[in-house]
């Protein structure tokens, strides 16, 4: 189980650097998807089951299509190559070295649980906790869901509107 863990987290990191590295953004995306399906199995060998497969349809599947779609839509360039900013990168340096010196810390007193999980949970109680879920998403949070949508769609036709107008203007030679 612990072999599993590694993977996907290794998985995870190495695309998670390659969304930030890649200068084609359709490129960066796709490697957004690969590090939003890592996540999703760690989920899956933490045994939550539920957060795992949410992971995958709401993010793998509807937020990073809809990241595509504007991604291609507005026809995004690769970014172009600037020079090095040596203060920024020795800003970043010094970040990364605090945050792996924090973690080392932190590892150092993690004592792991001596008691051992039950490789599959009770079906019972999975249904019970995705029922609960749902229950609470389509009745106390409705509202919000409605908004969410409704927010979304105005995103989208924001980016219709805004690649229609560059277009336009890509015509007329501005």
């Amino acid at each position: 189980m612990s072999a599993l863990f590694y993977i996907f987290s290794a998985v995870m990191l190495v695309f998670g650097v390659l969304v930030v590295v890649n200068r084609n953004p359709v490129s960066s995306a796709l490697s957004l998807v690969v590090s939003f399906l890592g996540l999703a199995a760690l989920f899956i060998t933490l045994n939550a089951y539920f957060i795992g497969v949410i992971q995958i349809l709401v993010y793998t599947g509807a937020v990073m299509v809809l990241f595509l779609f504007i991604i291609m839509l507005l026809d995004i360039k690769t970014e172009q190559r600037r020079e090095l900013n040596y203060v920024a990168l020795g800003g970043g340096v010094v970040v990364i070295l605090a945050l792996v010196s924090q973690l080392a810390i932190l590892l150092a007193g993690f004592v792991p649980g001596k008691q051992k999980l039950s490789v599959l949970p009770d079906d019972a109680a999975v249904h019970q906790d995705v029922k609960r879920v749902g229950e609470a998403v389509f009745t106390d949070f409705n509202f919000h869901l409605q908004l969410l949508g409704i927010l979304l769609l105005i995103a989208t036709i924001g980016v219709v509107v805004l690649s229609r107008r560059q277009g336009r203007a890509d015509e007329s030679g501005e």
